[in-house]
């Protein structure tokens, strides 16, 4: 996270004095060209800005830097007044102080994605500074080349007529709205969605959304997904092929709600999601994005929803371990259907001479007392892996880079491995070519966990494989007791005192086999391993349709009858 502070201090820094400088070239020196570029420059610098901080008003930057491109073009022509020059002024300074106010506007548009309606206002509007930017480089290029001023004019013209365009849309739907709803509301009502996924995270928290949409489009019914911050709509979009729609208000909140919709799942606690609990008659289910003993995963807010799933019992015990009390009817074990592509291993994994062992460093999370974190020692713990023949594979949490002292120990531990790699030709994998597999695809591949305390080891439990869990020492003697997974697998301590002998375990002895297969169906449920996501569908079908039951399995009895050929 303080890596994104550096960035966009950066960006606000080279923005502003890339813009001063420009036009102290052009105002106060003779060195009109060099100006005039450095303008240029100045107005790629105010693009990155707002690319790095959404949002950023550059509006001073950008009066600074037109009225030195307006003053380089004078001058590089050098015939007194120009009327043309003149026009060009004035629509620019229109523009310049519509583009704020049109912006804000539009950013209370509602948006929509794979749905056959077009919203394309509010997609204008977010990029009307690049615009005016863009106006201004090729009014810059066309001073440059010392073309006549009546370019600049046609080029300016084109530029308001298309905001003004805008400006009378917004103004149409504010004064006249449509008439039976927007075209958003009436494609919703045609599409009579049954359902839809509530989302409000930081950008980079997509994957809470992506990791349940392969499960919610087999539910078979329509649903919506319903996003509260802009940046997810095109990640998410991609994903499904269900419509997805950002809300950035209330009331365009209110549009999607239509008629037929019957529940609403979440998938973590966010602030926003009050916003949408306001609709008392859906159903609000919480999904979760993950099964853990990590204190968030013990939320008292979860009791404000209708329904709970949950991925097994051990999750309703952790809230009565946490003392949040919520009545047992709320609770629904459904299992943690994304574990269905991880293959079950039920024989012993001993002795083996070059296992491959799956590593998840979790994040340094929000505070100081959720920080489980490994990364501080890690690389002293992948030293004593390749020394016994390990093959690596390293699945950092996705907010590892927010926090550049993580991002740097991660980056040491990628060069460990990759120098052993091309010492001893182990196929380690990390970095991209980690991020490329699935959390399943990778679990597959690994004879054998260690993790920091997170959801990870949760869906690993499904494999039945051997794992161990890291103590960053945060929670003293009460590790095990905050963590009962833990007591399952093998504890590494943040001092790696007993490294050895817990990589034994791990990786040859494995005396807690067996106790893991009743943590399983703790953790997880009791379900079949063939069928296994079809309880969270038959729960999710049953919240939906409460008459809804599920097919009676067939026997082989009730099998049609086919004459023997």
């Amino acid at each position: 996270m303080r890596g994104d502070l550096v960035r966009k201090l950066a960006a606000r820094g080279l923005a502003t004095g890339a813009a001063v400088l420009a036009f102290i070239v052009v105002a106060l020196t003779g060195a009109t060209t060099w100006g005039l570029a450095l303008s240029v420059l100045a107005l790629a610098a105010t693009v990155w800005e707002r690319r790095v901080r959404p949002g950023a008003d550059s509006g001073a930057e950008t009066t600074l830097i037109a009225a030195g491109v307006l003053v380089g073009y004078a001058r590089q022509l050098d015939a007194g007044f120009d009327p043309a020059l003149a026009g060009t002024a004035l629509i620019l300074l229109g523009l310049m102080a519509l583009t704020g106010p049109l912006r804000d506007a539009g950013n209370l548009e509602l948006r929509a994605a794979n749905l056959p309606v077009r919203t394309w206002v509010p997609q204008v509007t977010a990029r009307l500074g690049d615009l005016v930017a863009a106006l201004l480089a090729v009014l810059a290029l066309a001073a440059l080349a010392a073309l006549p001023a009546v370019v600049a004019l046609a080029a300016s013209l084109l530029a308001g007529g298309a905001v003004g365009a805008v400006a009378v849309k917004l103004v149409q739907r504010r004064l006249r709205p449509a008439s039976g709803g927007s075209p958003v509301t009436r494609e919703l009502r045609r599409h009579q969605p049954e359902f839809l996924l509530y989302f409000s995270a930081p950008p980079g928290s997509e994957y809470q959304v992506t990791m349940w949409l392969p499960y919610l489009e087999r539910i078979g019914r329509p649903f919506v997904v319903m996003l509260r911050e802009p940046d997810a709509l095109p990640v998410i979009a991609a994903a499904t092929t269900a419509p997805v729609l950002y809300c950035p208000t209330l009331r365009s909140m209110d549009e999607v709600l239509v008629p037929s919709l019957r529940a609403a799942f979440y998938v973590n606690h966010g602030a926003k999601n009050s916003h949408c609990l306001r609709f008392t008659q859906l159903t609000h289910i919480q999904l979760h994005h993950g099964d853990s003993d990590k204190a968030s995963s013990a939320n008292p807010v979860s009791a404000i929803f209708d329904r709970i799933f949950v991925a097994g019992e051990a999750a309703i015990d952790r809230y009565a371990r946490a003392g949040v009390d919520i009545p047992a009817d709320k609770f629904v074990v459904v299992g943690r259907p994304q574990v269905e592509a991880i293959e079950v291993r039920t024989g012993p994994v001993r002795r083996l001479p070059n296992p491959t062992v799956l590593y998840t460093p979790t994040w340094t999370g929000h505070h100081a007392d959720a920080d489980y974190c490994s990364l501080p020692f890690a690389e002293a713990l992948l030293t004593r892996l390749l020394d016994r023949g390990a093959t690596v594979i390293v699945r950092p949490h996705p907010y590892t880079a927010h926090n550049p002292a993580s991002a740097r120990q991660l980056g040491r531990l990628h060069d460990l491995l990759a120098a052993d790699r091309a010492r001893t030709g182990r196929p380690h994998l990390f970095g991209a070519a980690a991020g490329a597999l699935t959390l399943a695809e990778s679990v597959n591949r690994a004879d054998a966990l260690i993790s920091d305390v997170s959801g990870v080891v949760s869906d690993w439990l499904h494999s039945g494989k051997p794992y161990a869990v890291t103590d960053t020492g945060v929670d003293g003697d009460r590790f095990l007791e905050r963590f009962p997974l833990a007591a399952s697998g093998y504890v590494l301590r943040r001092d790696l005192a007993e490294v050895d002998e817990v990589l034994t375990r791990l990786l040859d002895t494995d005396p807690l086999a067996e106790a893991r297969w009743a943590t399983r169906r703790r953790y997880l449920g009791d379900f079949p391993t063939e069928t296994y996501a079809e309880g969270f569908l038959t729960a999710a079908r049953r919240e939906l349709d409460p008459h809804w039951a599920a097919p009676a399995p067939r026997s082989a009895s009730d099998a049609p009858f086919s004459p023997a050929t």
